[in-house]
């Protein structure tokens, strides 16, 4: 936390396509009262839905895709005057208007007046002034008072996400190397970052930086930290295969676990138990309380395992590998329940839903390039899209059904999503090389990320407010994509 000059650790610094709108086969003259014209008989057409549907069909996919993802504001905008059309065309009235990207039925015609559309007929009583279609005769706008109302509604100040990060740390000899996990964020706001041959500890509170080990002693480095749920402890994988348990407050080493036979790249907490993953293609769980040789090995990985997370519920683990697999595995098999292998490059992003039980997303690597979400309740595979890069890492808000994903080659961007709609709320760029490091602050609002420019970068992507709306599973919600 000095000059930026002098090198320290973590210084601060279709046209053709349109749909036919369908008319009735009958034409008869309508009876009315005081009127001679001749109208065909439209009771039968929905207007309005053709309308969207004509509209829809003039675009070709990719501005559809290009469509999904406009700004909020915009796409307030957008909806606000369709449904102001809608209003003084169609009469359909409407006074307020939802937020598109909190409903996915945005596009859901309100029901529509069961009288012809076209009608024709001459008023010989004047309706008052103060009916819900009229307004004051000394009124000098067009629109009518169900318009009024949709103008004057109250709209939802869109989330404004900073592109700027609001703190930026060195992280000299923050390696570039995507099969690792070298940053980690603990519930007492401590962050843990792997650099080198040692770990170092710096308070988000008071800005303090601690040297917790030196593995240089020994001739090892390291290769994956993470912190256990209370904060209290800090896993620490080596390149030589050992996993050693530190005492953050008092800065001393309570164990180092061996089992493995080449560099421990991925661990995951489940209370207090230990899973590690490695090069070996082994995951190893052991209980940090008992003795060493009381260990569960799973064995499924034909590559190194490179990801490794527990469910929020503690019954599953996932797992990914250079194999280009994602494993579900529960607590008492030593089979895996589930092979996910749809992703063609390694898999080293995986992150559980804490808002949709069994709800599980993953990315690939380069050649892969994809988020893929999964309903492990049933096996089945939900959706997927292209992010353009490859997949460093996920993590879901804790917050709102949104999650963040940081990529590689070719972009080295930062991506926030809403799901299920997978609209991107925002993009993030400043590192020069691959994103391959994220971690999320305790309360849940910011993310660090580390990149092999040897920076650690702090942004404020998520918000505070919960959302209103939680399922528990996710069975009810989504279907299998054809």
């Amino acid at each position: 936390f000095e000059n930026h000059c002098c090198r320290p650790l973590f210084s601060q610094t279709n046209h053709g396509n349109f749909k036919t709108l369908c008319i009735s086969a009958t034409y008869s003259p309508v009876s009315v009262k005081s009127g001679d014209r001749f109208i065909p008989t439209r009771a039968g057409s929905n207007w309005s839905i053709n309308f969207h549907y004509a509209n829809e069909n003039c675009r070709s996919p990719s501005q559809n895709h290009k469509a999904k993802d406009t700004t909020s504001d915009s796409s307030k905008d957008a909806v606000t005057y369709a449904a102001l059309l809608r209003n003084e065309l169609l009469g359909s009235g409407i006074e307020t208007v939802q937020d598109p990207h909190t409903d996915e039925r945005r596009h859901a015609v309100p029901s529509q007046d069961s009288h012809s559309l076209f009608k024709y007929a001459v008023h010989t009583k004047r309706v008052p002034f103060h009916s819900d279609n009229e307004v004051s005769p000394y009124s000098l706008s067009p629109l009518s008072n169900k318009s009024h109302k949709l103008l004057r509604s109250p709209r939802k100040p869109a989330r404004k996400i900073s592109k700027i990060p609001f703190k930026v740390l060195d992280a000299p000899e923050l390696q570039d190397d995507f099969y690792l996990n070298l940053v980690d964020w603990s519930a007492g706001n401590l962050l843990s970052v792997g650099l080198g041959a040692c770990v170092y500890l710096w308070s988000a509170c008071t800005s303090q930086v601690t040297r917790l080990c030196d593995l240089s002693v020994d001739g090892d480095s390291v290769t994956s930290v993470c912190w256990n749920e209370r904060g209290s402890l800090v896993a620490v994988g080596t390149h030589k295969g050992y996993v050693q348990i530190w005492d953050a407050s008092g800065g001393r080493k309570l164990t180092s676990l061996e089992g493995h036979s080449a560099r421990v790249g991925a661990l995951a907490w489940n209370g207090e138990q230990l899973s590690s993953g490695s090069r070996d293609r082994v995951i190893l769980q052991r209980d940090v309380r008992t003795p060493p040789s009381a260990e569960r090995r799973l064995q499924g990985h034909r590559q190194e395992v490179c990801g490794l997370k527990w469910s929020p519920d503690h019954q599953h683990l996932a797992s990914g590998g250079n194999d280009n697999k994602l494993l579900v595995w529960n607590s008492s098999s030593l089979l895996p329940m589930q092979q996910y292998s749809d992703h063609l490059a390694a898999v080293k992003a995986i992150a559980w839903s804490p808002h949709q039980h069994g709800l599980l997303v993953s990315g690939g690597g380069t050649a892969d390039r994809c988020l893929r979400f999964w309903n492990t309740l049933t096996g089945q595979a939900l959706q997927s899209t292209d992010t353009g890069s490859q997949v460093c890492n996920l993590a879901w808000s804790k917050h709102a059904n949104e999650l963040v994903s940081t990529h590689g080659y070719s972009q080295n961007q930062i991506l926030v999503w809403k799901y299920p709609s997978l609209t991107q709320v925002a993009k993030l760029t400043g590192h020069s090389y691959r994103v391959l490091y994220l971690a999320v602050s305790p309360d849940g609002e910011a993310i660090v990320t580390g990149a092999g420019d040897e920076t650690l970068r702090f942004w404020n992507v998520f918000s505070k407010t919960r959302c209103t709306k939680e399922s528990k599973s996710v069975l009810n919600l989504f279907t299998r994509i054809r």
